[in-house]
């Protein structure tokens, strides 16, 4: 890992969490007036957040930002265990959540409780005393594509340490065993086909991890074609390169249980904090008419849906914060002015 990032020039600081190294990186004052933690995407890391970490620390109407964002377990230059080592099992976030537990560690309890772990042994130690004599801030999260079922549940393991959640194209999982029609009869194709891809894919990911062919993945969903630089290809491909990350990946695509979006927003345990959904029109991956209907959950027995506000872009993928950062950038200080009002 190098010491500093190449895409935030920022230094790149070591957590440890549960016995594993994990990275993140951090702009903005100590005693800013809002708090914020990016939770990254599926297969990519806390450099995918370059242009919110570089672009929020400024003061915006007399307020300051201090950002955080780090790279889950797994993901980036943050350890990769395999999913059968002891201590990897340990920290599985299912565990003592569901009864005959034995799913790998890759999942979005596990990366729930590392968020809210580090929120706790992160953020609140580096709040100077003086600027928080009570307690420390809250925390609002922001969070792309399948970052979110992990971001919304931190909230629901921990609702106090929050203060809203801005979500950047979500996505809804559709190798989900809710997703899949006729799951009954598919999924055991699905399961099976997954299983051939963990045990034998292993030069395929080899082949496919190419500056040249993470390019070529990357213009899917990417509808800015010019936001693709040389840096992104490499802060996203160089530790894909590392021992350990192609297991990872294709544990992660073996997943197909946990929750999903309107789940975790439907919850009579969500709690009642704003909630603002943005996403590109052009994503392949995220469907628009899916995003519009989160306009319509809500909690059992409330008229109120849970998310307040959802905002489409024109133009722009899966990706907004990294296609259309200004536009992005100024709707999380939108976001952030109404958390205050």
């Amino acid at each position: 890992m190098p010491t500093h990032s190449p895409a935030t020039s920022l230094p790149n600081q070591i957590y440890n969490w549960r016995g594993y190294q994990t990275r993140y990186q951090v702009s903005g004052p100590p005693d800013a007036d809002h708090t914020l933690l990016l939770v990254h995407g599926l297969f990519v890391n806390s450099d995918h957040w370059r242009k919110m970490l570089t672009g929020l620390n400024h003061t915006q109407n007399g307020k300051t930002c201090r950002v955080y964002a780090l790279d889950l377990l797994g993901s980036g230059w943050s350890d990769k265990p395999n999913r059968n080592d002891p201590t990897a099992q340990s920290v599985d976030g299912e565990n003592g959540r569901f009864i005959n537990c034995n799913s790998i560690p890759y999942n979005f309890y596990t990366w729930a409780e590392q968020i809210t772990d580090f929120v706790h042994d992160v953020i609140h130690a580096e709040c100077p005393p003086p600027s928080f004599p009570s307690s420390p801030p809250p925390v609002t999260l922001v969070a792309n594509s399948i970052g979110t079922m992990s971001a919304l549940q931190s909230v629901l393991d921990e609702p106090n340490l929050f203060n809203g959640v801005f979500i950047i194209n979500p996505n809804f999982r559709e190798l989900h065993m809710a997703e899949v029609p006729l799951s009954a009869l598919t999924m055991p194709l699905v399961r099976q086909i997954q299983s051939v891809l963990r045990n034998n894919g292993h030069g395929l990911f080899k082949t496919l991890a190419t500056p040249e062919t993470v390019t070529q993945i990357l213009k899917e969903p990417y509808a800015v074609i010019d936001a693709i630089d040389e840096e992104l290809v490499s802060v996203l491909l160089d530790p894909l390169l590392t021992p350990g990350a192609d297991e990872v990946v294709f544990d992660t695509l073996s997943y197909s249980a946990g929750p999903l979006p309107e789940q975790q927003l439907s919850s009579s345990q969500f709690p009642n904090l704003p909630v603002w959904v943005i996403y590109g029109k052009d994503d392949p991956w995220t469907p628009a008419l899916r995003v519009e209907k989160l306009r319509q959950v809500g909690r059992p027995g409330e008229d109120v849906s849970t998310v307040e506000r959802v905002v489409g872009l024109d133009g722009v993928g899966h990706c907004p914060h990294d296609e259309r950062p200004d536009v992005v950038n100024g709707l999380v200080w939108e976001f952030l002015e109404r958390l205050a009002s």
